[in-house]
């Protein structure tokens, strides 16, 4: 009888080693599981943190000579439709005259509404909302490059009405613009980002295409130009640079037209 209880007594330790090895592996095996569902949990929750990041560069992006995606701001006026641009119709098809004073320098200035009437027509509405008073001039360019860029209300060239339209109109077909020019800025290669800023041509200059095509010419300084020159533009850029923002700190004490 001794020989069989012992094998019974055995054979009972052997099935507890067994199970409690089976337990073992029991547990095993779920922490296995679970470290692999947190792991595709993480990696799924990495994949919509990157795709967000991803889309945030996307939208953030911006080019051009100094015109990207406007930003929200005060809006024109009642005559803009249902996006916020003002209709063309505005422009009424014909010439507009005013004065566009920066740090007391009136000039004089001709805008055609015939030949650029969206963007005239917005240019109109923003000047007799007042948008544009007390907003900076914040780029100079005079290296071979001849503009002074206003007209955002951000002041370090990101902001605009909190609309951009379309198309490019008057564009020069051989890319001069004359001293005198007046034309929006725009995003490079984007035809529908115009807003706000806009440049004042002070000496001739070349300004290249781009896929898009040209700057929409919305009109020109009739008087004043010289003034502007003695007393902002012949002033240089903020660090001695070539494309900056102007020494002379200039802001648009008021836009008027007519």
């Amino acid at each position: 009888m001794a020989p069989s209880k012992q094998n019974d007594r055995e054979g009972r330790q052997a099935r507890e080693r067994l199970r409690a090895y089976q337990a073992r592996q029991s547990v095993h095996e779920h922490r296995i599981k679970r470290r692999v569902r947190d792991n595709v949990i993480a990696g799924a929750a990495l994949l919509v943190v990157l795709v967000i990041a991803v889309g945030a560069q996307v939208v953030y992006f911006t080019g051009g000579p100094g015109a990207p995606e406007p930003t929200a701001s005060p809006s024109p006026s009642a005559s803009a439709a249902a996006d916020g641009v003002p209709s063309p119709g505005l422009a009424e098809n014909r010439s507009w005259t005013g004065t566009l004073t920066l740090n007391d320098v009136p000039l004089g200035v001709e805008l055609d509404g015939a030949l650029a009437p969206q963007a005239v027509s917005s240019t109109i509405s923003l000047a007799d909302s007042g948008f544009y008073d007390g907003v900076s001039c914040h780029r100079l360019t005079n290296g071979g490059f001849f503009v002074l860029q206003c007209g955002d209300p951000a002041g370090d060239g990101s902001g605009g009405p909190g609309y951009s339209y379309g198309p490019i109109e008057n564009a020069p077909a051989d890319d001069l613009y004359p001293a005198g020019t007046i034309a929006m800025a725009r995003q490079g290669g984007n035809a529908e980002s115009m807003g706000s800023q806009f440049f004042v041509v002070y000496e001739d200059t070349t300004i290249p295409s781009d896929a898009a095509g040209g700057y929409s010419v919305i009109g020109h300084v009739t008087s004043g130009l010289d003034q502007l020159k003695s007393e902002i533009t012949d002033k240089g850029i903020t660090g001695g640079g070539s494309d900056g923002a102007p020494a002379v700190a200039t802001t648009i004490t008021s836009f008027t037209l007519q």
